[in-house]
């Protein structure tokens, strides 16, 4: 049984038809006719809308398993994944949990204690801090490190932090969390519980486009030349990105392609783990083109690593002028991959004022000129209503594509 939903779910059934394995899917009232019901071998109904009157509700999900008499429980991820306790119930239920043992779950998934098993067994972890409780340890931890460091929460992702700002509302309100247009494709697949309803919209803030980019020595040159390879051997046009299929550089190839004429089902992409990994593809030409970012386009053409086909601007951006946008090649497509502020639920409105407030001022300081031109970014203020307004048009442009792709 697959405890998950859309193109989740529709992946492990697939692998499971491809492998002679009879597969049960669930799915919430809200699901009821999604694609992926129909490529299971059963499919069973769970009570409720959202994803905790359904997905999230392991004793739903466990009774579900005992009436279609499963003898294993897929959990995908994102959900109930790296839940400790329902592995464990699954377990006792005498099925199958398809996944790590609860008790790594549940070492593993706290960051500081998952490096210190490691370097316990002798792996070899890059240096680390462990648990910084106040500013003078982190201090004091750069000083004898140096510089660059990454700053990690010790558990989970964005999933973490705003499930963390919706059970603590009352006491974070002097938090604010950024997000970006991942929150959107997350929250329609089903990986995040909640949406950026849940939250309270501070304001969207800049803009980073997107953009399609070949190798220097390549010889395509120009957006229509991309097509022409793709038009002469589609299978052997791959387009790769730095994020999982119904991902953003995934849905960024799609747009592309579709506003050029072409059926993006048909469009060949492969998933990297990372933008490097991604990267190192495209420099051994394992894929045709790379799927990125524009300020990491920027980056990588300076360095003369890459050359830029196109930019999902309306006009070309001062930071890279030289990079032509895709509507001047008759491709009517424009996307950008925002970054916004959001707190915790029930901001009072004084509160709300002041963060809006500052982040007013800040667009009239020469220091936020200065780190906004150097890469690129683009101004979107827009505070409150505004912000959900733009987040609502953006979920159903990215909705209504990924149900094309088949992943919704």
């Amino acid at each position: 049984m697959v405890a998950n939903r859309g193109a989740i779910a529709r992946r492990i059934i697939r692998a499971c038809h491809n492998l002679g394995i009879a597969s049960v899917a669930v799915y919430s009232e809200a699901d009821r006719g999604a694609p992926y019901l129909a490529e299971a071998s059963e499919a069973i109904p769970l009570r409720g809308n959202t994803a905790p009157e359904s997905y999230l509700d392991q004793q739903q999900l466990l009774a579900a398993a005992k009436q279609v008499g499963a003898d294993s429980v897929h959990p995908g991820y994102g959900f109930l994944a790296e839940n400790a306790a329902f592995a464990a119930a699954v377990i006792a239920q005498g099925l199958t949990f398809i996944g790590p043992q609860p008790r790594w779950i549940e070492q593993m998934g706290d960051k500081v204690n998952g490096r210190k098993l490691l370097g316990d067994a002798g792996m070899p972890v890059f240096p680390g801090s462990g648990l910084v409780e106040d500013l003078t340890k982190a201090q004091q931890f750069v000083s004898e490190i140096g510089m660059p460091v990454v700053v990690k929460p010790s558990g989970g992702g964005g999933g973490k932090a705003i499930g963390y700002l919706i059970e603590n509302a009352d006491s974070s309100h002097g938090t604010l969390m950024v997000n970006s247009t991942p929150i959107v494709i997350r929250s329609l697949t089903g990986v995040f519980p909640h949406n950026f309803r849940d939250l309270t919209l501070v304001s969207g803030t800049i803009g980073d486009y997107a953009a399609l980019v070949v190798n220097s020595d390549s010889n395509l040159n120009s957006m229509a030349d991309l097509i022409s390879a793709y038009d002469a051997d589609p299978s052997g046009t791959a387009i790769g990105g730095g994020s999982v299929p119904g991902g953003m550089d995934h849905l960024v190839a799609a747009m592309v392609m579709e506003a050029a004429g072409k059926d993006a089902l048909n469009v060949k992409y492969i998933p990297y783990d990372a933008g490097g990994k991604a990267m190192a593809a495209l420099l051994s030409g394992e894929i045709k083109a790379l799927s990125t970012g524009f300020s990491e386009a920027v980056a990588m053409a300076q360095a003369g690593e890459v050359k830029i086909l196109g930019v999902t601007s309306d006009a070309r951006v001062d930071a890279f002028a030289d990079a032509p946008t895709m509507k001047e090649q008759g491709i009517d497509t424009n996307f950008v991959n925002w970054r916004g502020f959001f707190a915790a639920p029930g901001l009072p409105a004084d509160k709300l004022a002041a963060y809006q407030d500052a982040i007013a001022k800040m667009y009239d300081t020469p220091e936020w000129e200065a780190v906004r031109a150097r890469n690129g970014w683009v101004n979107i203020h827009n505070p409150g209503d505004k912000f959900q307004t733009f987040l609502e048009g953006q979920e159903k442009v990215i909705g209504d594509l990924m149900k094309k792709l088949g992943f919704l």
